[in-house]
């Protein structure tokens, strides 16, 4: 008879069977404090209802096969005819249709819409997070195509549905679509103008036929994209559709699939265009101040994206730590240990509160908000999203060698954790226009002073950290080599200001002394040993 040499003891139940969204009490508190009072109801029901599914057994087990049947590219069928089509797991598809269902292309037809988004943006990325590219393009798309009322009368009722219609056909017969992006090409990289793809002018004034090529094109198996080309009259945005009127095939000749770091279940590619049909967004050359909208909006999705990231590192560590035992107690009863954990929590919850706060700035729409957008946007995409690495990396040591392995999941949000930063613009790209905004558009600084103005005298070392920034701006010499560390402390600034104000304040303590106080050393569970960590980590912890 076979014996058992052990029985399994101290390791952690799975995180299953919560609500993903109460049990945040940092993204809770910050939807309670954006949105209209008489729409607090119905978005309770709508995000609770939402984090009990990312709570799940089932949608968890949906993102790991997801994530674990990447999309494979067939361009050709049985008969030899060109399809360029993207096969996926099917379990992509039941997420991309709860994610649509759940309104996360919709923002912008619904009362508060942008907060709501956020928020269940956040929770979805935290499932897997491939499947928020498309979304985020669709989401995205809409504001370009206003500039266009005919195309927007014909794609945004589609672009903002929240049915799911993955069929190639043509936009008239669609109950909904996705869009992608083409901007990158292989010469240029982030510097757009230096594309090479042609459109040429059809006697209509309005349609072009495209030649060239895109090295990185978003979500190809999307209805419609939004790409740069060079017109006559010089950089111009179009939007090319996946099947044409009459039901024919548009030539978007998909070349490869990008076999990345992470982000797998996400299908991106190489595209080629050889007479692609093409209708013209915007006025030629100024296809830059066309997409900038776009471009705005799926950078705040990156800081969504990371925060979501963060969220769901931290509240596993967390959840790990307290149902393992270790050298005679709880991992989390442990000060080293809550050290680190109530570090990461304070990171995660400045991530949370920033974001949130830009997307209100959306619902707003007034002046003073869209500049303050207009400098947010890239600090925070900055400095959230290259945080995002080294917490989860942070957090899944605090699982020990049980982090390191697939199963655990961690592995994936480490593989996860650098795209945010890269896509949508790289680090300096996003320093580099913080530097063109202060120089440029005096409003937006303005709008930001104003914004952590609001927290002044609440905190020593935030005023001493706004006062040492006002230095730094004083003094433009080599202001371009010093475009990161003024992004950085731009962004920590906000984060304090944005604290102090509303998170608890043991929690805002903890930020000030170790971001703004310099009492915190370079990694995680650094913080002054007299703060109270065990309240900042009973906060973060998600009850299953």
């Amino acid at each position: 008879m076979a014996g058992s040499t052990h029985t399994v003891t101290n390791q952690p139940p799975p995180l299953v069977g919560y609500d993903a969204y109460t049990a945040d009490q940092a993204l809770s508190s910050a939807v309670e404090r954006h949105l209209a009072p008489e729409l607090l109801d119905e978005v309770r029901g709508e995000l609770s209802g939402l984090g009990k599914s990312c709570g799940s057994a089932q949608l968890q087990e949906w993102g790991a096969l997801a994530n674990e049947h990447p999309p494979t590219l067939r361009t050709h069928d049985r008969f030899g005819h060109r399809v360029d089509e993207v096969d996926f797991h099917p379990s992509w598809h039941r997420l991309l249709g709860k994610g649509v269902a759940a309104g996360l292309t919709a923002a912008w037809v619904r009362p508060g819409g942008h907060v709501r988004r956020a928020a269940a943006f956040l929770l979805w990325t935290q499932i897997e997070a491939g499947n928020c590219c498309p979304l985020s393009m669709t989401h995205a798309a809409v504001p370009a195509l206003r500039t266009d009322p005919d195309l927007a009368t014909v794609w945004e009722p589609r672009l903002t549905s929240m049915i799911y219609d993955r069929e190639l056909r043509p936009a008239r017969l669609k109950a909904g679509a996705l869009f992608g992006m083409g901007m990158t090409e292989k010469q240029g990289g982030s510097d757009v103008r230096a594309n090479t793809t042609a459109a040429r002018p059809l006697p209509d004034g309005e349609s072009y036929e495209l030649t060239g090529h895109k090295w990185f094109c978003s979500a190809p198996m999307s209805d419609g994209f939004l790409v740069l080309a060079q017109a006559p009259g010089g950089l111009t945005c179009l939007l090319v559709p996946r099947v044409l009127e009459d039901g024919t095939r548009n030539v978007f000749r998909i070349q490869r699939l990008k076999d990345k770091l992470g982000n797998r279940s996400n299908a991106s590619s190489e595209v080629e265009f050889d007479g692609t049909w093409a209708r013209r967004v915007g006025d030629e050359g100024r296809g830059v101040r066309t997409i900038i909208e776009m471009v705005a909006a799926t950078r705040l999705d990156c800081v969504l994206g990371s925060a979501g990231l963060m969220r769901q590192a931290v509240a596993q560590a967390i959840h790990h730590c307290t149902h393992r035992e270790a050298f005679g107690g709880k991992l989390v009863d442990k000060p080293l240990m809550r050290n680190v954990l109530a570090d990461l929590a304070v990171e995660s919850e400045a991530a949370t509160t920033l974001a949130l706060r830009l997307a209100a700035a959306y619902d707003d729409g007034g002046e003073q908000e869209r500049a303050l957008l207009r400098i947010a946007v890239p600090t925070a995409k900055y400095w959230v999203t290259k945080r995002c690495t080294p917490l989860t990396v942070e957090a899944s040591e605090c699982l020990g060698g049980n982090g390191y392995v697939e199963e655990s999941g961690m592995p994936r949000l480490v593989r996860e954790s650098p795209l945010n930063s890269i896509w949508e613009g790289a680090g300096n790209v996003q320093a580099l226009d913080v530097l063109r905004a202060l120089q440029r558009e005096p409003a937006a600084f303005n709008a930001y002073l104003q914004e952590v103005g609001k927290a002044r005298g609440a905190d020593h070392r935030l005023d001493a950290a706004i006062k040492g920034l006002l230095t730094e701006l004083a003094d433009l010499d080599g202001i371009e080599a010093r475009a990161r560390r003024l992004t950085e402390r731009l962004a920590l600034v906000l984060q304090g200001s944005l604290l102090v104000r509303y998170a608890p304040p043991e929690v805002a303590d903890a930020f000030c002394a170790s971001r703004l106080g310099g009492d915190g050393g370079a990694a995680f569970g650094t913080l002054p040993h007299t703060l109270d960590l065990a309240s900042i980590m009973e906060r973060a912890r998600p009850v299953a």
